[in-house]
């Protein structure tokens, strides 16, 4: 076998245990984020750190459904996501039902795609390992929740919120880079 086709083995194995670890890492943050709202506010939240990033944006996706009287104030990120994909395919609003549960495998599938390209990177750029998965949970906390939701109007700007929110979808993201990193190289040893 040649070293380009180990290589390429490699990162393939790279890219399925990370998915692996991107879908048990959205789980383990899901069960925190649980734990977090069930002390914090006495009440549970369904999913991602978007779930407290609430409110109409005034730009962009969140514009356009309230524009066209398709948003709801207490619509969370992944909610409003669904419901903007339904709109413009089907013109037909979800109901909360649907928008909670369509939000959830938005968030199920935002874990495995950001999973599957930190596993492949760790095959190629052993570096990004460093820290126990840590820094990878900062990054995709600041691109995702920081940068591209607030961005494309899923949620207000990142100025919008207080400090706690960030803190806690900060926080949600440490334990999802974490088991992310744990539960990658456990796979990647079997593989």
């Amino acid at each position: 076998m040649t070293a380009g086709k180990r290589e390429e083995g490699n990162v393939w194995k790279g890219l399925a245990s990370g998915v692996v670890a991107g879908l048990a890492a959205a789980w383990a943050m899901n069960q925190f984020q649980a734990a977090w709202s069930r002390l914090a506010e006495g009440e549970e939240r369904s999913h991602g750190a978007q779930s407290l990033q609430q409110g109409t944006p005034q730009h962009g996706v969140g514009r356009k459904l309230e524009s066209e009287g398709h948003d709801d104030e207490r619509d969370d990120a992944a909610g409003r996501l669904a419901n903007a994909i339904a709109v413009a395919t089907l013109d037909q609003e979800l109901s909360g039902r649907e928008k909670e549960t369509a939000g959830t495998v938005f968030h199920y599938a935002m874990g495995a795609t950001s999973g599957a390209l930190y596993g492949a990177l760790a095959e190629v750029r052993p570096e990004v390992k460093t820290g126990a998965g840590l820094p990878f949970g900062v990054a995709v906390w600041a691109v995702a929740d920081e940068g591209l939701v607030p961005l494309v109007g899923l949620s207000k700007s990142a100025t919008e919120y207080p400090l706690s929110i960030h803190a806690y979808a900060f926080t949600s993201h440490l334990v999802f880079g974490l088991t992310a990193e744990f539960v990658r190289r456990a796979v990647r040893h079997v593989l």
